[in-house]
């Protein structure tokens, strides 16, 4: 029996039927490639390991804008998730840096009763006496949907009041079926009140936007050193060590380099419309993949003299690690990877992961839709559910000034073809076949898996981290590298090797015998009295 029936067959009826198409075997040569359900609501009682639309947005998206203070309008349980969840670095030279401070309105019960906008507006009147910041972000929370606040004109008040641009994200956590909601909320905030605002004067080149890099580890900035060596203007980041005065010259652009595809690609698209603004699917995370992207990149803009250098860069790079390349591939060659991770992580990784040797035997994401897996061409066929249209949508028309265009119509045509421009053909695609794709991956399906599958090595986030280990198998996070990093580029691969062969060859987990495999730990009395 195959490994998907072997923990299928675990389940009841109704949740048999339920996660069946949520995992598919990758199969070999079948095109278009097979169909996964994705973005569907997860079952009462299965334990998940997705987050909230709050999460999405102000976790994932606004988080890592280091100038804007963002104010978590809800309960202070929900406000911890603003403050050290994730490592987005930020490099302060000038300004304020906020992203190591958590504000929350910390709503009790009388604000659920009696209404939380008295609260949030103090909350902003004490932020800009203390900090004055440039900008006011509000996220709220569940509650605060529920019963009503009205955080959009608590905002204008205070952008009248003050004279900053405040913008309220109504990302409450219940929208959609999972963070990937709160992505959408972000997107088209940032969207609507400040890409498009600046007027900055940017005379280079060659200039671009890296979209879906939240600068975890540092990845943002060795992904921008590399880019700069070559000669490239980075005029924003979304929104790993980002400021609200580069986000809002991001139309500037010539180019939208779009890393995490599912939480940045509703900007990508609305930039591409509303300025001209192509944008191109990248992978940073890996060394062939770097390569790959930084030729893709150089063609896009087709310059004798950026060609030139993109090759001088890329053998400088590879140069500069070629020796502790082979060491560690003869430490990793012939390993095998299982990962679940939000975005184009479980994507990403793979590549990353190939360089050195290691197949990838499982992969499968949080939240994610179906163009993640199968590619951008099943959008067209997608119909929209109840919990789609529970998340905002707004429609962008190209702007009579700021519209440009910077490639002719035949050289669009012409690079459609050669480089994945406003295009992504997901993950299922590179999948070797025989491995398995699984979507919303839970808790018990993780641990039957591993059990089954037996990788050397699963890459996940804390929340299944530990399980993992306590099962004897290396688990990494994703989400925060275990405070190391950076992974990105050429020297983020060689420290990333360096970080798997350290924990597999240092096996602590397989020395530890839990109580219960060894020990009764059940104590139980006879009504009586007496002792069992």
């Amino acid at each position: 029996m195959k490994v998907k029936e072997l923990v299928l067959n675990q389940y009841s009826g109704r949740v048999y039927k339920n996660r069946k198409d949520h995992i598919i075997e990758v199969e070999e040569g079948i095109d278009p490639v097979q169909p996964i359900t994705a973005n569907t609501r997860a079952l009462p009682g299965i334990m998940t390991n997705r987050g909230c639309c709050y999460a999405g947005c102000k976790g994932v998206v606004l988080g890592p804008v280091k100038d804007v203070l963002t104010i978590t309008h809800g309960p202070i349980g929900c406000g911890f998730y603003s403050w050290g969840t994730r490592r987005n670095k930020a490099n302060v030279e000038s300004g304020e840096n906020f992203i190591q401070y958590c504000f929350s309105t910390d709503m009790q019960e009388s604000d659920i009763v009696f209404g939380g906008e008295k609260k949030l507006r103090q909350a902003i009147d004490e932020a800009m006496s203390m900090f004055s910041p440039k900008g006011i972000f509000i996220c709220s929370t569940c509650p605060v949907g529920l019963i009503g606040d009205d955080i959009h004109a608590v905002a204008a008040e205070a952008e009248e009041k003050y004279g900053i641009t405040c913008v309220a994200f109504s990302c409450e956590g219940y929208k959609g079926v999972s963070q990937s909601g709160g992505h959408h909320i972000a997107n088209n905030g940032l969207m609507r009140r400040v890409i498009g605002t600046g007027d900055k004067e940017i005379n280079s080149k060659f200039k671009v936007n890296l979209l879906g890099e939240y600068n975890i580890g540092g990845d943002g900035w060795e992904t921008e050193r590399i880019l700069k060596r070559i000669g490239y203007d980075v005029v924003s980041i979304f929104t790993g060590d980002g400021s609200f005065e580069d986000i809002s010259n991001a139309h500037k652009a010539d180019l939208n380099l779009v890393m995490c595809h599912r939480s940045i690609n509703y900007i990508a698209e609305m930039m591409h419309t509303k300025y001209g603004t192509d944008w191109l699917k990248v992978n940073f995370i890996g060394i062939e993949s770097t390569v790959q992207t930084l030729r893709d990149i150089a063609k896009f803009f087709d310059d004798p003299e950026l060609y030139a250098r993109t090759e001088e860069v890329i053998a400088d790079e590879l140069a500069s690690i070629e020796e502790e390349r082979a060491y560690y591939r003869t430490k990793l060659s012939g390993k095998t990877a299982a990962l679940y991770v939000g975005g184009s992580r479980a994507h990403h990784y793979q590549s990353l992961l190939a360089d050195f040797g290691v197949s990838t035997v499982l992969a499968g994401y949080e939240f994610a839709h179906r163009d993640d897996y199968e590619g951008r061409q099943v959008l067209d066929g997608l119909k929209e559910d109840a919990d789609s249209k529970n998340i905002e949508s707004i429609t962008v028309e190209a702007d009579p000034e700021k519209y440009r265009v910077f490639l002719t119509k035949e050289r669009y045509e012409k690079l459609k073809n050669e480089i994945p421009l406003e295009s992504y053909n997901g993950m299922i695609r590179d999948m070797k076949t025989g491995s398995y794709v699984v979507d919303d991956l839970n808790h018990f399906e993780t641990e039957e898996f591993v059990r089954l599958l037996e990788p050397d090595i699963f890459f996940s986030g804390v929340k299944d981290k530990y399980v993992v280990q306590k099962a004897g198998v290396l688990s990494k996070q994703l989400h925060s590298y275990d405070y190391s990093g950076p992974y990105s580029g050429f020297n983020g691969s060689i420290i990333f090797a360096r970080d798997l062969v350290m924990g597999l060859y240092t096996p602590a987990w397989n020395y530890v015998t839990p109580p219960w495999k060894n020990q009764s730990t059940l104590q139980a009395a006879l009504a009586a009295g007496g002792e069992m």
